[in-house]
């Protein structure tokens, strides 16, 4: 069935929206719209096997390799207690700063972000742990809630980013040099988290109390910080490191990665073999899941450039007399929608193919609009009324917590957010600088 694009593109969002909006998950959602589309598109039976074909090629690809890896990391840096040990040493160093426990969530948080890549365990662990530490020291809900759900957004732009090599396979980008482009932009959101917190603080004093801390001698602090915190470095090295160094590959610096955490895990003399069991099951579960949205949403991209969706839609923007900042603002605009109703994957598989051609049809970097969509997707995660971030930290919060009061307190983060952006439009470099090393 020949179909203009503008019928073959409705058809196909619509189906897969449809369905995630009656509850249908993610993965048969895009499974059963791809089937029925490749029937209707090509008008037999053949388009089954051509799906079936495709799907093996699909999901086999070499770039896809770190994503297990990466999952694997995190459920071992958690289950095995490394990260508890890791937020003790902080707190230890911290001593008695106006506001510490806030900042030590964004320290610990940028660090856990680093080791784990998901936004979700960042923001559920960091909730867990400090939120009741923080009510029980009289800390403001503002100063308690707004750090956890703005530095548990680092994991998406920090390497390793599981979401952010998801983004790069699906767009066909370098996912090692799109990962090193996370670094600067994420150290830079740390910093403007870090003022926000200092800026609360230096206005409401009574929003973190002071408390007694028992003092500890600077021979304690720097042996806690040696055991428990410079071997994280080892971690990232393997990571980040061997990729800048042009030593591996992200595959084969993902294994190493994983490699590392065991060799801490043995050293803390942790590494059992229900540590192992849990890490190893979530890994699984949560892979398999990954890898099955990965071959729908291939799938869906092909779909939409068989039709002739792909090939029209940028025929369609072409032909308006618009500057790059306002495409880029109704981008910003449209991810933010989507992700009342959309979890960062499925935005990711539905924008992809739409989004990043038209990038490059107005000649915007790939890798500096890859991070561009990768901080809307942070920012649509934290926005009410149906930022998934947002329920999750109303999970772990304390009895009697509100949306609201939730949303207030992670305005000021998303404000921070869109300051990066900005910052980033100005400076380009600070994304493109460490790529262009490798």
């Amino acid at each position: 069935m020949i179909l203009e694009w503008y019928f073959a593109l409705g058809l196909l969002i619509s189906l897969v929206v449809g369905q995630m909006m009656l509850g249908v998950p993610v993965a048969i959602a895009f499974m059963a719209a791809n089937l029925l589309c490749a029937y209707l598109f090509m008008g037999d039976t053949f388009a089954f096997y051509q799906v079936v074909d495709n799907s093996t090629s699909l999901i086999t690809r070499f770039q896809l390799a770190p994503v297990p890896f990466f999952i694997l990391m995190g459920a071992l840096f958690f289950y095995s207690g490394i990260a508890q040990r890791v937020f003790t040493t902080l707190d230890l160093l911290l001593g008695r700063i106006p506001g510490r426990l806030c900042f030590l969530t964004v320290g610990g948080g940028a660090l856990f972000s680093t080791l784990t890549g998901s936004s979700m365990a960042n923001t559920a662990m960091l909730g867990s742990m400090m939120v009741p530490e923080m009510e029980r020291r009289g800390y403001h809900w503002r100063m308690s809630l707004g750090p956890i759900l703005g530095t548990g957004g680092l994991a998406m732009i920090i390497p390793p980013s599981t979401l952010g090599v998801l983004l790069a396979t699906v767009a066909g980008l370098d996912v090692g040099r799109f990962l090193i482009a996370g670094i600067l932009p994420g150290l830079v959101l740390g910093l403007l988290y870090t003022l926000v917190i200092v800026g609360q603080v230096w206005r409401n004093p009574s929003y973190a109390p002071q408390y007694e801390v028992a003092p500890v001698p600077l021979s304690e602090k720097l042996w806690a910080a040696l055991v428990n915190l410079v071997p994280m470095g080892f971690v990232v090295f393997m990571v980040v490191g061997l990729i800048l160094l042009g030593i591996a590959t992200p595959t084969e610096s993902a294994a190493f990665g994983v490699l590392s955490i065991l060799i801490l895990m043995a050293a803390f003399r942790v590494l059992s073999y229900r540590a192992l069991h849990d890490a190893l099951l979530s890994t699984v579960k949560i892979g398999g899941m990954v890898f099955f949205i990965i071959l729908n949403s291939s799938i869906f991209s092909q779909l939409l450039a068989y039709s002739g969706a792909s090939s029209g839609m940028l025929r369609f923007a072409a032909s308006f007399d618009v500057n790059t900042v306002t495409v880029l603002l109704f981008m910003f605009i449209a991810l933010l929608f989507l992700g009342m109703f959309m979890d960062p994957v499925s935005m990711i598989l539905i924008t992809t193919p739409i989004f990043f051609p038209l990038a490059q049809t107005l000649g915007i970097n790939p890798l500096w609009f890859g991070l561009f969509v990768l901080i809307c997707l942070e920012m649509s995660q934290t926005t009410p009324p149906f930022g998934l971030l947002l329920y999750v930290m109303l999970g772990v919060a304390p009895k009697g917590t509100t949306l609201r009061k939730v949303a207030i307190a992670a305005a000021p983060y998303l404000g921070c957010d869109a300051i990066l952006i900005v910052v980033m439009y100005v400076f380009p470099s600070l994304v493109l600088y460490l790529p262009s090393l490798l």
